[in-house]
């Protein structure tokens, strides 16, 4: 707890800090063990980028300030104003709507991020922006935060905006940015974690995993969305798994690339 006393810009510049140091602490720690994992899983796959991976850790660490400033502030607010819907008792919220305000978050999260994911690939965005992402070719499992900060700040401002507006228990909190951290390393390792049955099954054809986001950075122009593929299906930029992916996978029907 910080000295009640202490002058307010002074209290968000440590909290924003502290806040920052947790997300790049988680970024190394997901990217890292998903990194060996395909070091062990997939020898080779990374041989040779070693002056890619190093970018891409320095554009994550600055999207880590940059994600990290509005959560510290917005963290700091909840703790000594009362801000934001979150609640710490479980009891505070009806049982029943804890799931359902754990899709609200993942929902609105992919909603953002595939309009501005979209708007990114316009030609003077992309230049000015996007192009930091997409220099990771094929990405890595360091990519996930390697971002110009226009981009991250797209990304960052949601769930500080959302905890204002929709209640969520912290756990719950918790669980949608574990799953973010998840999916957005998971989505870019450059080959499919999760196995057949759910990349291949009915739910799995409106989910987003690397076999569909490959596509994305193999194409550009299709597969903008984050964790599912309502956005992509609906507005017609769908156009089905990696086929790099599948055939290394050796497992998928041949409709999954399409």
């Amino acid at each position: 707890m910080l000295p009640s006393d202490l002058p307010v810009p002074l209290a968000l510049l440590i909290v924003s800090l502290a806040v920052t140091l947790i997300v790049a602490m988680r970024y190394f720690a997901a990217s890292g063990l998903f990194a060996l994992a395909t070091a062990r899983m997939r020898p080779g796959l990374y041989a040779g980028r070693g002056e890619q991976i190093a970018r891409e850790i320095r554009w994550s660490l600055l999207s880590a300030g940059i994600y990290g400033a509005p959560a510290g502030i917005v963290l700091w607010g909840w703790r000594h104003h009362g801000w934001t819907q979150i609640s710490t008792d479980i009891a505070a919220l009806p049982w029943w709507y804890h799931p359902l305000s754990l899709l609200i978050y993942l929902f609105v999260q992919d909603t953002c991020f595939y309009w501005s994911h979209r708007w990114m690939h316009q030609p003077k965005w992309f230049r000015l922006a996007h192009a930091v992402h997409h220099a990771s070719r094929p990405p890595t499992a360091w990519t996930a935060m390697s971002f110009h900060p226009i981009e991250a700040l797209t990304g960052a401002v949601v769930v500080p905006v959302l905890v204002f507006f929709v209640p969520i228990n912290i756990a719950v909190l918790g669980l949608v940015l574990t799953i973010a951290t998840v999916m957005g390393v998971t989505n870019h390792m450059g080959w499919e974690v999760f196995p057949r049955w759910l990349v291949h099954s009915r739910l799995g054809a409106w989910l987003i995993t690397a076999s569909h986001h490959e596509r994305h950075h193999e194409e550009y122009k299709c597969n903008y969305g984050l964790y599912f593929r309502f956005w992509d299906k609906l507005c017609g930029t769908d156009k089905g798994l990696s086929r790099r992916i599948v055939a290394e996978a050796g497992h998928a029907p041949e409709a999954a690339l399409s």
